[in-house]
């Protein structure tokens, strides 16, 4: 189906009054009226100037106003206003203004009474056979949820007066508009008049009317760069309310407040949330396509069915939950797991992986295992053999769909089991040990983070950086037999790389290896120290390669290790060969290692 929309560049008033037929309405999952005082003064400055200068009945100029986006609601003969409703509303709120100061004149001019007329068809229907306006019977309405403003707005189009004590945005700029009205008039009484003519007739709005709601919304998307546009979390919380019946809409709106503010303090959004909760219910449903839906299309399948489930609000609550002990470090309470060291640190080295598809299954697996009795113990084998499938595949292939089939799969999979199988597709990796030596740049914080967890239960600090312990930036005496490419690619690899904490870093700088050691000794991060400890004052392209064996050796063991794991389900650790064991006491004599 081919979406239309139609395009007609109107006047105020045009616009306004084709509500007497078909009423604007700011539909639920629009956000409250937000306009501030700097706002409505300057709009009201603007067609002023533009009266003073262009417009007025002896002129023929015009003053655009912006765009109004909205779609004809068949069901309810309603135009509901997708973008725009700001605007709209703020003018409502000054022909208000406009028309009660028009009504309070002791002496009503034939210009007056010309325009009282003219106003009162852009706010008001009349009754059809009488001609009375029917004041109650407003050409703008708004059902922003759980807003108190609705009546509000109500009440001033109604009455022309606020609510006594009214402190909300609409009551304080219909104020503020009529207090313009009183200083622009009693400095300039003849121009009042031209400008409600500007106003009504020569201020252009250009309303854009889809036929689906949508389609609105796309157009909303493209046209919008203000950085607030609507979202689908907006439409969600709209689609759920209006299912709800009166008793339960309040305690709704409670909880959605209370999810959306500490969805924010986490760094997250209840739109993100939603779209993580998508992947757990597709693969409830067994949905393997490695394509992924949009999430305002996902439910809004069978007329937003998926919404309405019971449990909705808290299984998001629940996804926020594990989001806050991964990016705050809460503990939840009667959830051991969330205070396990190793978990933890598993589940930080995964934040490092350079796109979202790990949280998916962590996600899938929490909200599907995390009742069952042995939960702690599989949650953090699980994690530990994700990142090692993770990690490995990502060093061997670093692309960002690598993955993303197998991820599906693994979905589904956990649904099904505690202990779900990992069947991703089969790489080689007989060139892991190189790809670990010289790793991808997007790849590094996850082997350093990996690497210094081998060595430390504590966190990582919060701001770390990636320190090159050959600087570099060289002097080009330093190596007189060496040439510079090979330099450049020598310092990349990674036993030239230590995580260091940011500010230490600073004071460390690009000094060589002498000067960096003794803030090597200051820093909490064991390996890092560790290096504060080496027994020369000189580090070499030789050592660099040197610490590329172990540490490469030792990325390797730990996935194995956790393979194995895995695999076992059970506490076995890897025994190191003997030749193992000779070369990591060779580190440690050289410090390199505790």
């Amino acid at each position: 189906m081919v979406a239309t929309i139609e395009v007609n560049k109107q006047s105020v008033k045009q616009l306004l009054e084709t509500g007497k037929d078909k009423p604007w309405v700011i539909p639920e999952y629009q956000r409250p009226y937000a306009w501030t005082d700097e706002q409505v003064e300057t709009l009201f400055d603007d067609l002023w100037g533009f009266t003073e200068n262009h417009g007025g009945a002896d002129r023929q100029g015009t003053y655009f106003l912006g765009s109004i986006v909205s779609y004809l609601n068949d069901e309810t003969n309603e135009q509901e206003i997708i973008d725009g409703q700001q605007r709209i509303t703020s003018l409502f709120l000054l022909l208000r203004a406009i028309y009660t100061k028009l009504q309070n004149l002791n002496t009503k001019t034939i210009e007056a009474q010309n325009f009282i007329q003219q106003i009162e068809s852009t706010i008001w229907r009349a009754n059809k056979l009488t001609g009375e306006i029917d004041y109650s019977n407003i050409l703008l309405k708004s059902k922003v949820v759980n807003n108190k403003g609705n009546e509000i707005l109500k009440y001033i189009l109604e009455t022309g007066t606020t609510p006594k004590e009214a402190e909300d945005n609409y009551s304080k700029n219909y104020i503020k508009f009529q207090n313009l009205l009183e200083q622009a008039s009693s400095s300039n009484p003849i121009l009042i008049y031209h400008f409600i003519y500007a106003l009504l007739n020569q201020a252009i709005l250009l309303p854009i009317t889809a036929d689906t709601q949508d389609t609105a919304l796309t157009i909303f998307s493209t046209l919008n760069d203000r950085g607030m546009p609507l979202s689908d979390a907006d439409i969600f919380k709209a689609n759920i309310y209006n299912n709800l019946n009166d008793d339960d809409k309040k305690q709704f709106i409670n909880d959605w407040k209370e999810l959306d503010e500490k969805a924010t303090e986490a760094s997250e959004s209840m739109q993100q949330l939603f779209y993580y909760y998508m992947f757990y219910l597709r693969a409830k449903e067994g949905d393997n396509k490695s394509t992924t839906p949009g999430v305002r299309k996902y439910f809004a399948e069978n007329k937003f069915k998926r919404l309405y489930e019971p449990n909705l609000l808290h299984n998001l609550a629940v996804i926020l939950n594990l989001w806050l002990v991964i990016t705050k470090k809460e503990i939840i309470i009667d959830e051991a797991w969330s205070q396990n060291k190793e978990i933890i640190k598993t589940l930080d080295i995964l934040t490092s992986y350079p796109n979202e598809f790990w949280k998916y299954p962590v996600i899938v697996y929490y909200l599907s295992h995390r009742k069952e009795e042995h939960f702690e113990r599989t949650f953090q084998l699980f994690l530990r053999k994700l990142l090692a499938e993770l990690l490995t595949k990502y060093l061997i292939t670093p692309t960002i769909n690598a993955v993303k089939a197998d991820i599906v799969k693994l979905n589904i999979e956990i649904i099904k089991s505690l202990m779900p199988k990992f069947d991703f597709k089969e790489i080689d990796t007989s060139q892991l040990a190189t790809k670990i030596e010289t790793p991808h740049r997007t790849s590094i914080r996850m082997l350093l983070k990996l690497l210094a967890y081998n060595n430390q239960d504590d966190l990582l600090p919060e701001k770390w950086e990636i320190e090159h312990i050959f600087p570099q930036k060289w002097q080009i005496n330093f190596f007189t037999d060496i040439s510079d490419d090979i330099i450049k690619e020598k310092i990349e690899h990674i036993g030239n790389k230590l995580p260091f904490e940011k500010k230490l870093n600073i004071v460390a700088g690009n000094g060589y290896f002498a000067k960096k050691k003794k803030e090597y000794l200051k820093s909490k991060i064991s390996i890092t120290q560790s290096i504060g400890n080496f027994n020369n004052d000189n580090w070499t392209l030789d050592n660099i390669i040197q610490r590329d064996y172990l540490l490469s050796n030792s990325v390797i063991q730990t996935l194995k290790k956790w393979n194995e794991e895995y695999i076992n389900n059970d506490e076995s650790q890897t025994i190191p060969t003997e030749e193992e064991k000779t070369l990591i006491e060779h580190f440690k004599a050289k410090g390199w290692v505790n």
